[in-house]
């Protein structure tokens, strides 16, 4: 796979930074040195930016906390303005922790954001006219009785199924409730999309109103077919294309980040879970790559997706310098969110940092129905009550709330399974990955081997590859092995819970 953001940083060179040529970069003394790679990742909980050497290798780190708040039970939501300055924040971070030679040598940068995060704004000033709408928000539930006849025209052309996550329904909430939102758009001057697009239009010179096939994807307005906003979806939300950013391939030259000075070459836009497939190089079509945050998302590589995705989702990862890669997806809202939910609970706010500890614990624990944020697939039940079954110790419980986490990725890995074909393997990233319990259970439940790289950053190492220009001697790395054991108590509980889940979806 060659991606046009790396040829467009190598071959073009960086044309704002006279020390780069075709060659590398040529130092005080005139020796070629190695590029660098610019990531930008914005996430839930902070904006990080990672410079990486042409081996995968981070040389400095920036990163910035950010809020977020949740209005009511159904709204999660992100200060606009306060996400567009952590990012130049994290980027003068990571500038300052090297010095003036090696801000020379960065060649490319990459951003990704979280994919159904969505957000308003003016054209003319960059203004946000609503706050960041969250991945996880669901304030758009009311609308979707509107919209269910449409169902199978919305699956049929996105891959995805009409949820309340989704971008379409989010920017429908936003024209019917804001009058900000509305005015601008009856002034002409309204943009309303990723929250990676907002991002890009605040970051880049010149500016520039863009979105990628991943992040456009998780708009319920992208065609799959079309690879562009299909007319007829637009029509079901009422949207008008031209409040929409142009889309454009995942490797493109979108324009200029500024960085101390200097103007790095944006090419590459994405999703963070597109991003997190590469962190290794190009993703294998027999592993099941799991990126565990505040949701789990397994992706299963395909050539190209199926026609019907079934209980699962088809995804866009990449589009570029002919190259296109699709993924079948599962998802769990309820991951490092129902371990938050089970500290506020519980009264136990070290939850996440001791489930080594409550795993390794043999005391009897529940089962825990675990449809914190909704159930995703395969259930599909957004509104499924939060219980346990039985009693048990608050370690007891906690540890359950961890259990259930990897049970319902279980779920997941035999649907994805029994679309695609038996796994080799199980590569797993993200903040809950930390966990050598977590990491052991996912193994002993599903029987496959679960590898762990040592790169934490898996969504940022992604992006270093693909603005790297995707190159073939891209090392994976070191990193962790866990093989499956014989577990019984755990596949005894696993099966119990899985018997008790059918009865929690259906009231």
């Amino acid at each position: 796979m060659n991606c046009c953001g790396g040829r467009f940083a190598r071959s073009s060179g960086n044309p704002r930074n006279p020390a780069y040529n075709s060659s590398g970069f040529k130092g005080s003394r005139g020796l070629v040195q190695e590029p660098l790679y610019l990531t930008l990742d914005q996430g839930g909980q902070s904006t990080r930016a990672v410079l990486f050497d042409p081996s995968g290798t981070a040389v400095a780190r920036g990163r910035v906390a950010v809020g977020q708040s949740c209005p009511d039970a159904t709204a999660v939501e992100q200060d606009a303005e306060e996400l567009a300055e952590s990012l130049q924040a994290a980027i003068a971070q990571v500038l300052g922790a090297v010095g003036t030679e090696a801000r020379l040598r960065i060649a490319a940068a990459g951003l990704a954001t979280q994919r159904s995060s969505t957000v308003c704004w003016d054209t003319r000033t960059g203004a946000a006219l609503s706050p960041v709408l969250s991945w996880q928000d669901r304030r758009a539930s009311a609308l979707m009785p509107a919209y269910e006849d449409r169902a199978p025209l919305i699956a049929k052309r996105t891959g995805l199924r009409l949820s309340p996550h989704y971008g379409a329904p989010k920017m429908r909430w936003c024209l019917d409730h804001l009058p900000a939102v509305k005015a601008a758009f009856k002034a002409g001057h309204l943009a309303m999309g990723p929250l990676a697009s907002f991002l890009a239009f605040r970051t880049l010179t010149p500016r520039a109103l863009v979105v990628d096939p991943a992040n456009a994807a998780r708009t319920l307005l992208w065609g799959r077919e079309r690879q562009d906003w299909d007319p007829e979806l637009l029509d079901v939300f009422g949207i008008s294309w031209e409040t929409l950013p142009t889309c454009m391939p995942t490797c493109h030259p979108f324009g200029a980040v500024p960085a101390g000075g200097a103007f790095v070459p944006l090419t590459i836009l994405t999703g963070d879970q597109a991003a997190a497939l590469y962190c290794e190089g190009v993703p294998r079509t027999d592993t099941i790559y799991i990126n565990i945050g505040t949701g789990a998302f397994l992706q299963r590589p395909l050539e190209r997706g199926p026609t019907d995705p079934g209980r699962l989702l088809w995804s866009a990862a990449t589009r570029g310098a002919g190259q296109d890669l699709d993924v079948l997806e599962g998802t769990v809202n309820g991951a490092g969110a129902a371990l938050a939910w089970g500290s506020e609970v519980l009264a136990y706010p070290g939850l996440a940092g001791d489930c080594d500890r409550l795993l390794a614990d043999r005391d009897p624990r529940p089962l825990f129905l675990n449809a914190v944020g909704g159930l995703g697939s395969p259930y599909w039940r957004p509104d499924a009550p939060v219980r346990f079954e039985g009693d048990g110790t608050r370690a007891a419980k906690a540890a359950a709330i961890i259990e259930s986490v990897v049970f319902l990725m279980q779920e997941n890995i035999e649907a994805l399974c029994a679309a695609a074909g038996p796994c080799a393997a199980l590569v797993v990233t993200g903040g809950l990955a930390a966990s050598d319990g977590l990491c052991q259970a996912l193994a002993d439940v599903s029987g496959v081997m679960v590898h762990r790289p040592a790169e934490y950053e898996a969504t940022a190492r992604g992006l270093a590859f693909l603005a790297a220009g995707c190159p073939g001697d891209w090392p994976a790395g070191a990193g962790s092995v866990f093989h499956a054991t014989a577990n019984e108590p755990l596949r005894e509980r696993r099966e119990r819970w899985r018997a008790l889940m059918p009865a929690s979806v259906d009231g």
